[in-house]
């Protein structure tokens, strides 16, 4: 009677695993009835429309992030440090 009793929790526990596999990509874990959100989460939105788009690109700025004289600045130190990295792994490979 225990064979019985164990290979059905077994069966009853597989299929409880495989059903989470499956679903663990549709659904959230704050969808969980034991889960839940906290309570200072930002509520989400029913409609999916209103997140916002992956692929948007921000609006151009007006002024440079950067200033161009900055700019310079780190693209030369850059390439140094390219160059410096190039002669370590020539002297590397005509040490071996």
């Amino acid at each position: 009677m225990s064979v019985d009793r164990n290979k059905r929790a077994l069966v009853v526990g597989a299929l409880l695993l495989s059903a989470l596999a499956l679903g663990g990509c549709s659904s959230s874990i704050a969808d969980l009835p034991l889960v839940g959100t906290p309570a200072d989460a930002p509520a989400r939105p029913k409609d999916p429309s209103a997140y916002l788009p992956v692929h948007d690109l921000p609006p151009d700025r007006e002024q440079a992030v950067i200033p161009p004289a900055e700019r310079a600045k780190i693209e030369a130190e850059l390439a140094a440090a390219r160059d410096r990295q190039a002669s370590v792994a020539a002297k590397d490979a005509a040490a071996k």
